[in-house]
Order: C-alpha cells, then structure tokens, then sequence
C-alpha cells in the first residue's frame, strides 16, 4: 500500500469527537503503619485497567462504569491485596497492604509472586502502548528455577511456544530465537528493546543483536507476536522487549550478589545496588563472564554494566536516564562437517578466529499525565557500537588452518532516535475508547570495512592489506538510514464483551550504501594479475501505509476470544548485501520482504487451576531472502547464492497450558507448590511460488513440524525444583530442502542439509535460607549429542554443535 493512503488512515483515527466521564474511583494506599506506598499497582481486574501510586501513595481511575469489581493491589515485599467493590458515581478507597515477612517460607513468597504475574499479563493499555486483541506473552523471570547465569533459554522461554533456539555455548552472550520459519540468528526478525527503546546494531539495516541483558537483572521478558508491527516496527517476528528489575521502593540501599561455577571453567558474577531515596530511584548492575567452552579454542569472556536512574519532578511528571556498557572477546573454534560432528562433536580445527564486540547504548525518558486520562512519553536512544570478526575462512569446512593471514571484518553502528506516544482514554457515546498515536525518528551511520588480518594468532583485529596484497576480498562501505515512521491505534469498545482495534503504521525508509569492492584475481603461484575495483552508490528511498485490526471478546471474566491481522515488511539489510565468505554470492534482484501475520486463539484460566492460551496463525510471506541456495558457478564450483527464495505460507496451531496439580489434589498444603506445564506448536509451511529452481513446493527452511516444551515445576517450604524436556522434529536450513553432504570435500558440507530431531532434559533446584540462596542445576541431563544450526558465516561455517551435559551451582546473597 502506497503512502497515498496515509491521509484516510490518520482520518480514520480522528474523526471521533470526544466526550469525558465524570465517574471516578480513588484512593490512597499504604503499609501498616500509615505511611505512603509509592509505586503500588492499583488493578480494576473486570475493566483491566492498571494505574500506579503516587508518592503520597495516591491513585485515581477516571470514566468508570457503574457496577460490581475486584480491585488488586500489589508492591514489592507486601502480601498482594483483592477486595470487590461496588462503585456508583464517585468513590473513594483506602488500602492498607501487610508485610510479606521473612518468616515465610520460598514456596508461599513464590504464590504471592505468581498472583501477580498472572495480574500482569500484557493487558488491553500498559503505560503509552496498547496490546488489546493481540497474542502476547510474558516471561516471569524472578518465578524461573533454572540456569539465569548462563541465559539458558530454553528454560527462560521455556514457557512461550513455538520459538526456535539456537544453542551457542557461549553463556547466553547473544540470543537466537526465531519462530513460525523466522531465521533465528541473533533474534534479526524480532525488533529487541530494553525498557522500550532498541539495543540492535540497525533496526533497519542491520537488525541483529550483539548484545542481550543478563537474566538475573530482568523483571520479566514481553513477547508480542507479529502484530506487534504496528507499534514497534515493520518485522514479521513482532516484540521482545527486555523489562529491568525495577528500583526496590521499600530501601534505600538493596545489594544482591550472586556467584556462579559451572562446567567447562564457567566462572559468572552478578552483583546489583537498588533503592529509592524520596524522589530519586536507581538500579544498577555488573556482570562479569567467562568460560573455556566444551571444545577447543572456545574461550570467552564479558563485562556489562548497566545504570538507571529515576526522579520524580512532580507526582504526573518522571524523568529516567539509563546507559549501557558491554564488551566481550570470545574465540571461536569453527563449524564442523557432518562427518566431523558424528565422529567428535569437540573436534575444532580453527585456533585463530575471534569475536569482539564493544556496545555501549543510553536512553532519556520522560514520562508525563496530563490526566487521568491522557499519558506521553518521549524516549531519546542512541548506541555507540562496534563488531569485529577474525580469522581463517574457506569454501571448505574441513580444511585445516595454514597459518596464513586471516580475513577480518570491522563494523561500526551508530544510530540514534527518538519515540514519542501519547494514549487518551475517553468515550464515544456511553462506551469506553482508548486512542493512542505515535512517532518514530531514527538515523544511523554505520560503516563496514572487509580486508586481510594479520597472519598472527591471537586476537589482533588490525588490518594488513599492504602485508597481503593478494588478498582476494576487500572492501569498505559506509551505510546511512533515515526512518521515519507515525502510528496509531484506537479501541472500539462496541459492547461490554466486544472490542475492536483498528491501527496503522506509515513508514518512510531511505537506505543507502556508498563504498567500494575490491577483487584481486591471480596465478597458481600467487602472483597478482588483475585488480579490479567496483564502486557503488545507491539510494533507495520508499514510503508505505501498514494496516492491521485486532478483535477481542470476552466470553466471561475467565475466557477471551481474540484474533488478529496486520501487514508486515523487511527492508532489504546491509548483511544481505555484503559478501563475507569466498562461497556466497548476492543477486542483483534482491528485493524488499512483505506479507502479513494472523493470529485467532482462545486464553484464559479455569480458576486456579488451569491456565492456557489456544490459537491458530498463518503467516504469508513474500520475497522471502536466503542466504542458503546452492548452485554452479561457471567454474563449476558450488556456492550459495542470496536471493528471493519466493512466496511462502507458514500455518500452524499454537498450544500452551499450566496446570496447577496442588490445587486440584492438594489444595489444603500451603507450603507445596505443583505445576505441569506443556507448549506446544504443530507447524506446517510450502513454498507456493518461487523462480528458483527446485524450491517450490518444499517446506519452508527454519521449521520444525513439532515443537513440545514441557516439565513440572515442584516446590515445597524453601525447596524449588524444575524438570524440563524440549523436542523438535528435524528441520532444513534451506529452500530447497538439502540433504547433507556425503564427503567433507564438497564445498557445501556442513553448512547445507537437514537438522535431525532432538530432545533435550534440564533440571534445576534452589534452596533459600534467610539472606542466602543456593541454586544448581544440570543442563541437557541425558548428554545428548545435537546441534541446532549449520552456520553459513562466523561462527562457523559450518555445524555448531551444542553443548553436552554440564552442571553449574549458584551462590546468593541479598542484603
């Protein structure tokens, strides 16, 4: 759809004429001695509206209905309080919440905390953004027993269905998810944010994320499938937005340290300071890394920091600066062929290659209320980063390294943007609406330099062209994007049960790619015949309207019926341009990605006893990129071509359940906790139409037809204890359907053909005592040998097996 629509859309969202309420509910809430409760979370469950305390403790609803309600507060430290109201006209509320007390026992702490986790699922409006009649999940991470140090996550997303993960051993450095056939290399197809801003190198041109926040400093994960576009980009995958552990209320000073042992020199150290001091708030935390890795040449190590601060100017009005600092090195031993993996999977062949990466990320927001009614927030982000990648590449996997000089790439980011959202609740006759309308500014210069690295060993990521002037790769590219983008959504309340949300996202795009190529052709001997220089310049500039339409229906105040559809599009990346290995080669065709996401499902909770969420999705995807087409060249050599592999169609259901097994057989024992819970997703998928020879008609690369997560979560007094078992059916990593090379000799051995299934067990136990807390665990129990991608780059190319069984042990202290 053409920019043209863009005036009719915008029309459509404020056409409404606006009329306020006059009913309120307010109140006060505070602790058992009278004093304030600041940042508590008022929730009218019936209306799914949320409003937070004020400093004196204070809230305020605005334009509620006459009727009958359960109003739930909660805050850290304080037992969670649900008392039903009647509210007729104007009405006031106080709420005295009571001290959890330390005498209680992990197990009844981690019930309070599950009440509020299941208060804090994605509602209809949270904050400025606006979620109703989407499939949304969270990841409660404080509620995880499993390996947090290491960023497993299969445990962490072991509880949101359908993701495809890729295993990398590196302590959960960077995150690989994907789903519903979206590539899961550095998470590429999902816009990543923190605390609502974006931490990826580009989100246009290079939307890979280098960098993923450590588990222990997270409050909980939000996954919004892709209808997400509307409010937070053009991408297929939808939403994973990073929540921080927010600034403990209750002290001034809170100290958690935490220590980790683990397999293969696994050495993590976490340690945070949190507190609020009247107006100013803070939380920061450092986290150190490192591990030699299960094979050779597999030695890592990593430094994050990361800082928030918060004041309150006035009770409507708060201001939070946040910055980032991460860097790491890590060696990487290279893929393997399959007859390597089947003969040893710790075999490495690769001493010389690394990896280093420097991010540094900072954010200013604002945060007003005009009203109770009307919010704005401005989010001002900007990151300052660069990767770096070293080493010994050929066509051919199993060649050993000769000691000659390496190939180093060097990538520069910096971007910055600003995001503003104002959300108004108001009515449209007797009937309540919510209308929310955004913007987007975003700029980034990024530049990317490719030549000859020294003929060393360690990681010396400076460049020796004039060393190695037959080098055969070399270029240097600068990438400037503009982005500009205006959004909007609106919710038609038509009933009491029925809601509709109608959105829009206008998108200007202006990418552009000025440098030059340089190829270096020579004889047997090595001598110099030919240089050859290319350069280009190009603009591509594009505007377009993104619709979508969100429905929802409440069958009761324990089930709701929701559905979904919006347009989705991804802009050709600078990845897909550049050449990075001697075995790929670009199509001077490529073009931009376009389709759109489904959803409709069921999800609700039979009373404390069953929790689920039921649905279906078709996703349809148009000019679909792979990197993973093999062909001939003219010198009859086999390599892997980038290009439009075709249209396909992605389907499937998605199934998720929690059953609470204590309060079905064993409701009267408060110190046991016994959960079963399963996910499940059953996908199916085809190429319908494609130019490429032999790919229509196959399945689409990156999907497993099952894709099962379950395990049983037991607890009692101050014991808890997880046992998870994860099983994907075998899948392709290309479109068409590759099976594996017989010989190692073949260019394409290891990095095309079929993933086989696997099945991975995981079990994790906590034990708390007073301030102390000992967790252990052990990771792929039954020391199945597997891997999860066939890398066609760094860190391969090649199979990247996954870790064997391994045991790690957790130290806490809380102060």
């Amino acid at each position: 759809m053409k920019s043209k629509g863009f005036k009719n859309t915008i029309f459509l969202f404020l056409f409404v004429s606006i009329a306020w309420g006059q009913s309120s509910f307010s109140g006060k809430v505070t602790d058992s001695t009278g004093e304030p409760l600041a940042q508590t979370e008022v929730y009218i469950k019936e209306l799914q509206q949320l409003e937070a305390t004020s400093e004196t403790g204070n809230f305020q609803f605005s334009n509620i209905p006459s009727g009958k309600y359960n109003i739930v507060a909660f805050t850290f430290g304080f037992q969670v309080y649900e008392q039903p109201v009647e509210i007729n006209g104007d009405m006031s509320l106080n709420i005295t919440l009571q001290p959890l007390g330390e005498q209680l026992s992990e197990v009844v702490l981690t019930k309070e905390r599950e009440k509020v986790f299941r208060l804090q699922q994605l509602k209809k409006v949270e904050g400025t953004a606006i979620y109703a009649g989407k499939k949304t999940e969270i990841v409660a991470v404080d509620l995880i027993t499993g390996n947090l140090a290491a960023n497993n996550a299969r445990q962490i997303y072991g509880q949101v269905v359908g993701l495809n993960i890729y295993d990398n051993g590196d302590a959960g450095l960077q995150l690989n998810i994907g789903g519903r056939g979206l590539d899961p290399n550095r998470t590429a197809n999902f816009n990543t944010r923190q605390n609502g801003y974006d931490i990826s190198a580009d989100v246009l041109g290079y939307p890979e994320s280098y960098y993923t926040p450590p588990a222990e400093a997270l409050r909980e994960i939000q996954v919004v499938r892709g209808a997400a576009s509307l409010q937070y980009g053009t991408q297929f995958g939808g939403l994973i937005n990073f929540k921080f552990k927010p600034p403990n209320p209750n002290k001034k000073i809170e100290l958690i340290s935490r220590q980790t042992l683990g397999s293969n020199g696994l050495f993590t150290s976490f340690n945070s300071l949190s507190g609020t001091s009247g107006k100013f708030s803070y939380y920061n935390y450092f986290n150190y890394k490192e591990g030699d890795g299960f094979r050779p040449n597999s030695n890592f190590n990593a430094r994050n920091y990361h800082g928030h601060f918060g004041y309150d100017i006035s009770e409507k009005t708060k201001i939070t600066f946040e910055a980032t600092i991460l860097d790491y090195l890590a060696q990487q031993p290279g893929g393997l062929t399959d007859s390597q993996f089947n003969e040893d999977p710790t075999f490495s062949n690769r001493e010389r290659n690394w990896f280093e990466i420097d991010w540094k990320l900072g954010s200013l927001r604002l945060d007003h209320s005009f009203s109770t009614a009307t919010d704005l927030s401005f989010n001002l982000f900007a990151l300052d980063a660069s990767r770096k990648a070293l080493g010994f590449r050929q066509n051919r996997v199993d060649i050993i390294d000769d000691g000659s000089e390496r190939e180093l790439l060097i990538d520069d980011f910096q971007n910055w943007g600003a995001e503003a959202r104002l959300l108004s609740r108001y009515k449209i006759g007797t009937k309540d609406a919510v209308f929310l309308i955004g913007s987007k500014y975003y700029q980034a210069f990024n530049k990317q330099l490719q030549g000859a690295g020294p003929a060393t060993t360690g990681p010396d990521f400076v460049f020796a062209d004039e060393e190695f002037p037959a080098f055969p790769r070399k270029s240097t590219y600068s990438f400037p994007n503009l982005n500009l983008a205006v959004f909007g959504e609106n919710i038609f309340n038509l009933s009491n049960r029925f809601s509709l949300t109608p959105g829009f996202r206008f998108e200007y795009i202006k990418t552009s790619a000025n440098g030059n190529f340089t190829e270096i052709f020579t004889d047997l001997a090595g001598n110099v015949l030919e240089t050859r220089v290319t350069d280009e310049e190009n603009d591509l500039e594009r505007s377009f309207v993104l619709l979508g339409l969100g429905a929802s229906y409440k069958l009761n105040q324990s089930v709701e019926l929701y559905g979904n559809i919006s347009q989705n599009y991804r802009s050709v990346t600078f990845n897909d341009l550049r050449v990075v290995n001697p075995s790929q080669v670009i199509s001077e065709d490529l073009e931009d990605e376009e389709g759109f996401t489904a959803d409709v499902g069921a999800r609700g909770r039979f009373k404390e006893i069953l929790a689920y969420d039921v649905s279906s999705f078709l996703l349809y995807y148009n000019n679909r990129i792979s990197r993973t087409i093999p062909f001939v060249d003219d010198q009859n050599r086999v390599r892997n071509l980038t290009d439009n592999a075709g249209t396909a169609v992605i389907y499937g259901l998605e199934l998720l359940g929690d059953w609470n097994l204590r309060e079905t057989f064993l409701n009267s024992s408060e110190d046991l906790k016994l959960n079963l819970f399963a996910n499940l997703a059953l996908t199916a998928s085809e190429y319908i139409k494609s130019d490429i020879n032999n790919v229509q008609g196959k399945e689409v690369e990156h999907i497993p037809a099952i894709n099962l997560r379950t395990g049983v979560n037991f607890g009692y007094k101050d014991f808890l204890s997880s046992v998870q078992y994860t099983y994907l059916s075998r899948q392709f990593n290309d479109p068409q359907n590759s099976l594996p090379s017989t010989t190692s000799s073949e260019p394409g051995a290891g990095i095309i053909g079929e993933l086989p299934a696997y099945g991975i067990m995981d079990v994790s136990l906590s034990y708390t005592y007073k301030k102390f807390k000992l967790e252990a665990g052990i990771n792929n129990v039954l020391d199945n040998s597997y891997f999860t991608r066939r890398a066609t780059g760094y860190p391969g190319p090649g199979i990247i097996p996954a870790d064997p069984r391994t045991f790690y042990t957790t130290l806490q202290v809380k102060l």
